[in-house]
């Protein structure tokens, strides 16, 4: 029998009287044991020679840390990268080790936005501000699903979840999951 396996979840079959049935869901091994606090840099290391969502996060790392006259080559490598994955991250995010951004279409950030270590975050999500001007605050380990839009200075707290879609414009404590629209909060189903 074949198991499906995937970055972020490993399908496995499942037995119900003795006999295989529809499989299940369960994190991929790696994810059990993330920490809010600690950044994982090996979540954003380049694991092929093309790899945009990675390149793009260490031109931003770059930037980040050079000198004036790198950063113009950094500013180049960031506008490629940018284009290639569709996604509009700002050089000056304040951005936490370990994030992934497995599909970075379309992700929009607000340049003030501060996301914690080891976040992973998918397709068409947008951490943006509202009427008040400020932005969004995300903590560790937090897992936002595509198309969801965060609104305005919330925070997500550590371990957090925000569903697929969902428009998110309170805050959002650690351990919680955020749902819908507007967002409801749940707690986390265990494993």
């Amino acid at each position: 029998m074949r198991i499906a396996t995937s970055a972020w979840f490993e399908v496995r079959p499942a037995l119900e009287n003795g006999r295989v049935t529809k499989g299940f869901v369960v994190p991929a091994p790696e994810d059990m044991n993330v920490s809010a606090t600690e950044p994982d840099w090996s979540r954003e290391v380049p694991t092929k020679r093309y790899d945009p969502p990675k390149r793009l996060l260490r031109c931003i790392r770059k930037y980040q840390s050079a000198g004036p006259i790198a950063r113009r080559y950094w500013v180049l490598s960031h506008r490629f990268w940018s284009v290639v994955t569709g996604a509009d991250i700002p050089l000056t995010c304040q951005i936490g080790g370990g994030l992934r951004i497995p599909h970075p279409n379309g992700i929009v950030f607000h340049s003030d936005t501060v996301v914690g270590p080891n976040c992973t975050i998918m397709q068409q999500v947008t951490l943006g501000t509202d009427r008040t001007g400020r932005a969004p605050q995300v903590g560790g380990h937090v897992d936002i699903g595509a198309g969801a839009k965060i609104i305005g200075g919330i925070t997500l707290g550590d371990h957090a979840q925000v569903g697929a879609n969902a428009v998110v414009t309170k805050d959002v404590p650690a351990g919680k999951v955020a749902v819908g629209i507007p967002a409801t909060l749940r707690d986390a189903r265990p494993l």
